[in-house]
């Protein structure tokens, strides 16, 4: 089967594509055949060496497709059935072996791409949310790089909870599909100093959380745009890692609060899983949470997906795609998802991975 490895830490360029043996599912563990692969900033920051990881290793924690072989003790699942995950390492592969408990059957009416573009993105959204800093009913949120996979997500949750949001974009294009999310006042941070902005439009108050995941470029300016007591809720470091912070400062901005929260924190459960996977499967069923794929490309081209993700081009999902030819024909129906038209996958999820998808029976 194909994997791409990485043997040492670096650029794009130590992605690489190559043949390994078929995993073999042990007791209690799955074989999945994989459809599609979500690409995450994680897997940027492992493979850079940010985040250690034994080498050699196939990067990636987020896929689904289908189960292809059940171990001892596996209850519940049946080769054939479609399932996604995420957290769990392996995933730039045609197949991986997950525990069982952590996969989650993907429901009738949800596509594998959308599914798989929810797992890891939308529990996230959906902590950072509900859990980290619980968002209530008249709060003033800001959220940075909005126009993001996460940030959108997030966006659309923080409004169904009630919260007037700020957020923050780098262009024209990125404002207008935050606004499209439901963000109530955009940013332009390549144009206006966010900071500033956020004491304007809150009449010098500040925000009630600020939800970063650019890191180094924003954190401290973020700091200024909480009210007394208010929360920062640091999730990721796009831009690079934040500087060590004295308590002390904390303090002074009016007993704020810091969180670093992470995803594997907060589904560390089964029932943790299905509960946050549960919920977001239903909102996407009836129509209420839009999941953009942004881009795809093929497995093989992972690098090229990564310096995509760097370059911050991305306004949405980013996946790969784990058959020949299959990312060119996913980018054509990319708008179709977004619109939150039926694709029927069925013509090709039923394909082993070594033949090439038929498309015949897309509804676009």
């Amino acid at each position: 089967m194909r994997a791409i490895r990485v043997h040492q830490t670096g650029g794009p360029e130590v992605l690489q594509l190559e043949e390994i043996d078929l995993p073999q599912p042990g007791p209690g563990e799955v074989r999945v055949m994989i459809r599609a692969v979500g690409v995450n900033f994680i897997d940027i920051y492992n493979r850079k060496g940010q985040y250690k990881s034994e080498l050699p290793y196939t990067p990636g924690s987020e896929a689904g497709g289908e189960v292809h072989a059940v171990g001892e003790g596996v209850e519940g699942l049946a080769v054939g059935d479609p399932v996604a995950y995420a957290m769990h390492g392996g995933a730039y592969a045609d197949y991986a072996v997950v525990p069982a408990w952590k996969l989650v059957r993907i429901p009738p009416g949800v596509n594998t791409m959308t599914a798989t573009a929810a797992m890891l993105q939308g529990m996230t959204a959906h902590y950072l949310s509900h859990d980290a800093y619980c968002i209530r009913s008249g709060d003033t949120v800001l959220i940075h790089a909005a126009a993001g996979g996460t940030g959108q997500l997030l966006v659309q949750m923080a409004k169904r909870r009630g919260a007037r949001i700020i957020a923050t974009v780098s262009t024209e294009e990125k404002a207008e599909l935050a606004r499209e999310r439901g963000a109530d006042e955009v940013i332009l941070y390549t144009r206006q100093a966010f900071e500033a902005e956020v004491k304007r439009l809150t009449g010098g108050r500040g925000v009630h959380a600020v939800y970063d995941s650019v890191g180094r470029d924003t954190f401290l300016k973020g700091l200024d745009c909480l009210r007394p007591r208010g929360m920062m809720v640091l999730y990721g470091q796009s831009s690079g890692p934040v500087e060590p912070i004295d308590p002390q400062v904390l303090n002074d901005k009016g007993a704020i609060f810091l969180t670093r929260p992470s995803l594997r924190f907060y589904t560390a459960t089964r029932q943790e899983i299905r509960e946050r996977a549960g919920q977001l499967f239903e909102w996407i069923n009836d129509g209420e949470l839009t999941v953009r794929i942004d881009k795809t490309f093929p497995l093989e081209e992972a690098a090229e997906a990564h310096r995509y993700m760097e370059a911050r081009l991305s306004m949405g999902k980013v996946l790969l795609g784990t058959q020949q030819g299959r990312a060119k024909k996913l980018d054509q129906i990319d708008r179709t998802i977004d619109r939150g038209d039926v694709v029927d996958e069925s013509s090709w999820e039923s394909f082993p991975a070594s033949d090439p998808p038929n498309y015949s029976g897309l509804q676009i």
